[in-house]
């Protein structure tokens, strides 16, 4: 039965008190966030550029924290320049073909690309903070020798590679597109995204559902770089349907919702697929009892989706943004060390969230003044967040406490 286990029940006659008022209104606004239609369309009128994941607006506030030497602005950024990412003597490494098998094996050139594409983003990231031309140029250079080069992704991961590596493509490709001064390659880039990545991208997947979560990340990024209004619409649809799916809501019902055409129709395929777990509470994500790393995964898309629509001038919080909350307490807490219940995932819980909440904490408690304590505990004691290594980077220099 949905509700957490023990959940006492419904009060009787006596007056609410202002803080009993405030709760009922924090759950009717959290009813009311996931009661919401979606958008008609989601694209805008015209797209905002730069505009994937960061804005102009929290670029300018991000480099004057910096510049003033604040925390924890400037400890983020010392982190991400002392990386690997942020060497000017990189040398990228494309292929023509890059083969990714399940867990990355076989690996012909799948840690390589998914690793340009961060540096390119953290070069990206570097001349804006510093206005040092030499990572603008860096960062076209990678991007360059990548564009000249794939043709294709291929094996079983390959649509999760495309998924994590065109999440990162278009981020860095927005801020030097928009606020360097030269790129004469960028239409063989902007052909590249097109022709490679979201063909392999746009239609989703049927697998666990960060796979299908990081896949409309690339295609709603690789979309506004493109301008492409149809791309954006579909993939939006498909993302919206997804998290529903992937974060579970007492008011979805006795089981969580499903995706159309998923072909999961009855109570034990859908358990099956929720990792064997048959007990749903809010919060509890679709891999929460695979493990946190991939949760972690899918939790990131879903925020980095609603902050790109938000920057496009189109807000999906109001459909995503109680999920997202919940899912960021409900794995927050366990993270942080509270003893797993019997009837969670068998009494065990395979931890590593990864550096996956600043996007969301930002978005759901500084913007929108949510209460989030444990996520709250939790993004502050991993700060600066660095990256995964797969798509997620520099999440708290880009998006700790920026109001823009």
């Amino acid at each position: 039965m949905p509700g957490t286990p023990g959940t006492p029940g419904t009060p009787g006659t006596r007056p609410f008190t202002r803080r009993g008022l405030a709760l009922l209104a924090t759950a009717l606004s959290g009813l009311l966030l996931t009661l919401l239609p979606g958008p008609a369309s989601a694209a805008p009128a015209a797209f905002t550029h730069p505009g994937v994941l960061v804005s102009q607006a929290q670029l300018d506030f991000t480099r004057a924290k910096v510049q003033a030497g604040t925390q924890p602005w400037k400890n983020a950024y010392d982190q991400m320049m002392a990386s690997s990412y942020a060497s000017l003597s990189r040398t990228p490494a494309p292929r023509s073909v890059v083969e990714c098998g399940s867990y990355s094996n076989p690996n012909y050139g799948c840690t390589d690309e998914r690793q340009d594409a961060i540096a390119a983003y953290t070069d990206a990231l570097a001349w804006y903070i510093t206005r040092d031309s030499r990572y603008a140029v860096k960062a076209i250079q990678i991007m360059d020798a990548w564009s000249a080069v794939i043709t294709d992704h291929t094996n079983s991961n390959a649509p999760l590679q495309t998924g994590w590596a065109g999440s990162v493509w278009p981020r860095a490709a927005e801020i030097i597109r928009y606020t360097y001064t030269s790129w004469p390659n960028v239409s063989r880039f902007a052909t590249m995204l097109r022709n490679v990545y979201l063909p392999e991208v746009i239609n989703g997947s049927n697998s666990n559902g960060n796979w299908e979560l990081s896949m409309m990340e690339a295609a709603v990024g690789i979309s506004v770089f493109l301008d492409d209004k149809t791309d954006y619409d579909k993939a939006v649809t498909r993302y919206l349907n997804r998290v529903q799916a992937y974060i579970y809501l007492d008011t979805d019902g006795s089981l969580p919702k499903t995706v159309p055409g998923s072909g999961l129709d009855t109570s034990s395929e859908i358990i099956g697929y929720w990792q064997g777990q048959s007990t749903f509470v809010t919060g509890l994500t679709q891999e929460t009892c695979r493990d946190f790393t991939h949760t972690g995964y899918g939790i990131s898309a879903i925020s980095h989706v609603a902050e790109t629509s938000r920057i496009q001038g189109v807000d999906l919080y109001p459909q995503v943004g109680e999920r997202l909350r919940q899912a960021l307490g409900f794995q927050s807490k366990y993270q942080l060390g509270t003893a797993v219940p019997s009837w969670l995932c068998g009494g065990s819980l395979t931890l590593g969230l990864g550096p996956v909440t600043e996007v969301g904490f930002n978005a759901m408690h500084n913007r929108l003044g949510y209460a989030m304590t444990n996520t709250q505990t939790l993004t502050e004691q991993q700060r600066p967040a660095g990256t995964n290594s797969l798509f997620v980077a520099w999440e708290t220099l880009t998006h700790a406490g920026n109001p823009s």
